[in-house]
């Protein structure tokens, strides 16, 4: 176990940094132009994946119970980023728009790489900071999810998905055989209105309606709709355009590990609209060490879902006997992902395998294939 002292160091801290190399990078392509303008996307997706099988596994684990005081720099980390990604995106959105070097191809590919940076860090990050319970830090992250129009995805997220994962309830749970053409637009439609509902239902809690300011739907629509403002008086037309293109790689980016995190992965039903509580088993795990440096361990899901309250250098490695592990990390597995018949051979027999050994009493999955299960109680 990594004990407590070792965490306070910065020198621990160091390698989840690496996501900040990004920056540099693409304002280089940015400076640059031509095809040097995909080497932010290559870089998170096939150089982490090559990295991850040159450093393996991280297997260790720190103490659980280290307190806040002694996480300092792994706090600063992701509070850092927000103002590195705010001056990138609309830095590079005055750079293109007022630069005679790029063309337009050009231009989309290097905002296509910005929505890579602002899915793959920055939602990541606001993930991490929304599940804090100071108001400082879940601001924070709410500034990054206006930054790729995303902003329900806190509500949808903290109300929803972990109260309800493994069940019909939860949209985000990718049922088994759901490739991820179809998964997209269900959920991109469904967890925009199951967010709504879930924060129309709090309020009505406490007889009051869902046009009441406590609504934080109403602070989502103004920080949106002053990223989309700025955007225009940036750069225009164009500006607003770049600004959509990089927002919807970043939804998309999201989406794709969302898909895998949970795929195929469902609580048992135990009859009168109950089910089973979360299990470390109810979430793929991936203790690969490069790419869990970049994404602040968020592929050790398992626990984060066990435990959601833990920081992400607490967040512990289970292995096979309490959680289903995926063969690779993240960066692999959302580019298997974009390939239906690819991923079903990859991973259809590890859900069946999953069914065998955590539940083989059930002797019809079909109700949990096609989420017919009742649903769950509130």
């Amino acid at each position: 176990m990594i004990a407590s002292e070792t965490l306070t160091r910065w020198q621990s801290t160091l390698p989840f940094w690496v996501s900040f190399l990004l920056i540099p990078l693409i304002w280089a392509t940015a400076f640059v132009g031509g095809w040097w303008v995909l080497l932010v996307p290559l870089s998170t997706w096939w150089i982490f994946a090559a990295l991850d099988q040159l450093t393996g596994l991280d297997l260790e684990n720190a103490d659980p119970d280290t307190p806040d005081s002694m996480l300092r720099w792994y706090i600063l980390l992701t509070k850092a980023w927000i103002p590195v990604q705010f001056l990138t995106l609309y830095g590079l959105l005055w750079y293109v728009t007022h630069s005679s070097h790029l063309s337009s191809p050009e231009k989309i590919g290097l905002f296509f790489g910005m929505g890579v940076v602002s899915g793959t860090i920055g939602i990541n990050y606001s993930h991490e900071l929304m599940h804090q319970k100071g108001r400082l830090e879940r601001g924070l992250g709410d500034i990054l999810l206006a930054m790729v129009l995303y902003s329900h995805f806190r509500s949808e997220h903290l109300l929803v998905h972990h109260r309800y994962v493994g069940t019909p309830r939860d949209p985000v749970t990718a049922r088994y055989n759901e490739g991820f053409h179809r998964f997209y637009p269900r959920v991109l439609w469904q967890c925009l209105a199951s967010a709504f509902h879930a924060e129309r239902e709090k309020l009505a809690r406490k007889n009051q309606p869902w046009t009441d300011r406590a609504n934080p739907f109403w602070r989502y629509w103004i920080l949106q709709c002053g990223m989309l403002t700025l955007a225009g008086l940036i750069g225009g037309w164009s500006g607003l355009v770049l600004f959509l293109i990089q927002a919807g790689v970043a939804i998309w980016q999201l989406e794709l590990v969302n898909y895998v995190e949970h795929y195929g992965l469902t609580r048992k039903y135990l009859g009168q609209g109950k089910y089973e509580h979360v299990l470390p088993c109810h979430s793929w795990n991936a203790s690969q060490k490069a790419s869990n440096w970049l994404l602040i361990n968020l592929q050790r899901h398992s626990d984060h879902h066990y435990k959601p309250n833990r920081r992400f250098p607490l967040l512990q490695h289970h292995d096979q006997n309490t959680a289903p592990q995926l063969p690779y990390g993240y960066p692999v597995m959302t580019i298997a992902a974009m390939v239906p018949p690819l991923w079903r051979r990859v991973m259809n027999p590890r859900v069946r395998d999953w069914r065998r050994r955590y539940y083989p009493e059930v002797t019809d999955w079909q109700p949990y294939n096609k989420s017919q299960n009742p649903m769950p109680g509130s």
